[in-house]
């Protein structure tokens, strides 16, 4: 299963996967609004890999699957302060 990797212009460390290189068909208006114009980033064959660096291959898989496309967010910054203050070093 091969995909097509693009990263976000307009927001850090988030990426569109989509079947196929350059067809964002499958892919909601807004959401492509929003995303920026998409930057292309590689083409991954997913039928060969295990895993990928920080999303879940399977989820990727599925998602292809069921709507066509993939979306990769960075995950939530984690807030320092509360870290902090929540082992008990206050």
């Amino acid at each position: 299963m091969l995909c097509a990797i693009y990263r976000s212009n307009k927001r850090d460390q988030t990426y569109l996967y989509v079947e196929k290189k350059d067809d964002f068909t499958q892919v909601p208006e807004e959401l492509m609004k929003s995303f920026g114009q998409p930057v292309f980033s590689m083409i991954v064959n997913l039928g060969t890999r295990e895993k990928l660096a920080t999303a879940d291959i399977e989820k990727v898989k599925q998602e292809l699957t069921e709507q066509g496309y993939y979306l990769q967010v960075p995950p939530p910054v984690e807030n320092l302060l509360n870290m902090h203050l929540n082992t008990g070093n206050n």
